[in-house]
Formats: structure tokens, C-alpha cells, sequence
């Protein structure tokens, strides 16, 4: 008799525990806002300049200039061995140059300019999505850099999704899947211009500056490979925004 007592005091114990709630995107997002220094601190953000280098096998480097203007100016100038790449996106336009075009910029198509407008956002695009006019859709759990990570799917008021890996232990986006407007102004390759083509952008190494804003430190983005390391960074420094939203300059 004692053991079907213990046994039967086992299943009530057992029916009387509470269940684990699943988490829901909008306690993810908060958490990631947490981790980042909450959201008052973010939205401080106005400006961002960053400077970045990162060395390839063949010892070659590539040095990156880019500067965020919120809901004004996304640039990012990039040089290696052969030339240079520089990728400008403003509200209404884009343009990019490449040494294939001669250094010469030419517009950016409508569908890559769409993807390429969340980067003008100096804070993550998760941050008042909704106000947006984004909509998140939670997609379970899945791995990337090693981490167990929220995959969570963003789609932004211009309709061009952006997945992100969210680390489940810090809040951090370990990697980002985005389609278009790669590193090289296309799909993650020098020359490719597939609006459609997506790529990876894994984030690493995430560091407090002195002023209490929290950024990652390394940065690699498909089709590329080499981890970029964050030499830089300043934020809500004044930006020319004028002369730097203007192709030849």
C-alpha cells in the first residue's frame, strides 16, 4: 500500500505542477531591448559612424566606412586591392559604385533599395517595429554561431523580410538573414545584384562603449567570410549628412 501511495502522491504532484510558458516574440524582443540597455538608451540613437577592418586569407584587407543617419542616410564605403565600393541609400534614392562600373555610381534598382532601407535605422529594426508598421513572427529555436538562438522573422513596412537568431541565454543577434544588398551592393558578391539572393550577417563579440551603448565588435557577412573587427565607433557624433547622401562625394 505504500507504494501505490507514493505513487499516487507522485502523479498528483506531478498533475498539480504549473506548466513552462512558452515565451512570445513581443518577451524575446523586450529581453533583446534589455540586453542592449533598454529602450529609452536606444532610442537616443541618432547617428552612428563605425570603422572596421578585416584581413582575407590571402592577406589582402578591406577597410570599411560607414555611417547611419536615422531615417536618413545609410553609407558604407569599402575598399580592398582591386578598388572600391561605396553603397548610398536615402529615403527616396540609392546609388552604388563598384570598380566594374568604373568607380562611376549608378542608381539603385527599386527592390534593393527596399531591402537595403532598414540599415538607415541605426537602431535594431526590432526596436518599435510595430510603430514601424513591422509585423514578428516568433519561428521557434534554431542554432547559429554555436548558440542555441530565437529565430524570429521580421518583415518591415517595405514588405523584405529580415530573420534574426537571438542567443537564448544573452538577448544578443548572433546572425541576421537578409535578401539583397550585399557587402558588395548585391547578394553578398562583388558584381551580383540579385534583389533576391540572401546572405547571412553574423554578430559577435558585443561590447559596451564609454558611453553605455552596447554594439557588436565583429561582424561577417556571407559571401565575404572574413570576420570585420570594429576599430571605431561613434555615436550621436554630427554627421555631414548632406554632402554624404550625394553620389561622387
Amino acid at each position: 500500500m505504500s507504494t501505490l501511495r507514493t505513487i499516487a502522491f507522485a502523479i498528483i504532484l506531478l498533475g498539480a505542477a504549473p506548466a513552462v510558458k512558452a515565451q512570445t516574440a513581443e518577451e524575446i524582443i523586450a529581453k533583446h531591448i534589455d540586453a542592449l540597455g533598454g529602450k529609452e538608451k536606444l532610442q537616443s540613437i541618432k547617428t552612428i559612424y563605425m570603422e572596421g577592418v578585416a584581413v582575407m586569407n590571402n592577406g589582402m584587407e578591406i577597410d570599411t566606412k560607414t555611417w547611419k543617419v536615422k531615417d536618413k542616410l545609410y553609407r558604407q564605403e569599402i575598399s580592398f586591392g582591386v578598388g572600391n565600393v561605396v553603397i548610398i541609400v536615402t529615403p527616396e534614392k540609392g546609388w552604388s559604385s563598384n570598380p566594374r562600373s568604373g568607380g562611376a555610381f549608378t542608381p539603385m534598382p527599386d527592390e534593393q533599395l527596399k531591402n537595403m532601407q532598414p540599415q538607415m535605422d541605426p537602431v535594431s529594426p526590432l526596436v518599435d517595429y510595430a510603430a514601424k508598421g513591422g509585423k514578428v513572427e516568433l519561428l521557434g529555436k534554431d542554432t547559429a554561431a554555436g548558440k542555441t538562438c530565437y529565430k524570429l522573422k521580421l518583415t518591415p513596412a517595405s514588405g523584405h523580410d529580415i530573420t534574426y537568431y537571438i542567443d537564448a541565454q544573452s538577448y544578443y543577434v548572433v546572425r541576421e538573414t537578409r535578401k539583397g544588398g550585399g557587402m558588395m551592393g548585391g547578394g553578398g558578391g562583388q558584381g551580383r545584384r540579385d534583389p533576391n539572393a540572401e546572405f547571412n550577417i553574423d554578430l559577435g563579440d558585443y561590447q559596451k562603449t564609454p558611453d553605455g551603448y552596447i554594439f557588436p565588435n565583429t561582424i561577417i557577412v556571407g559571401g565575404v567570410g572574413a570576420k570585420t573587427s570594429i576599430e571605431k565607433l561613434e555615436v550621436n557624433k554630427p554627421v555631414d549628412e548632406e554632402k554624404l547622401s550625394k553620389p561622387g562625394n
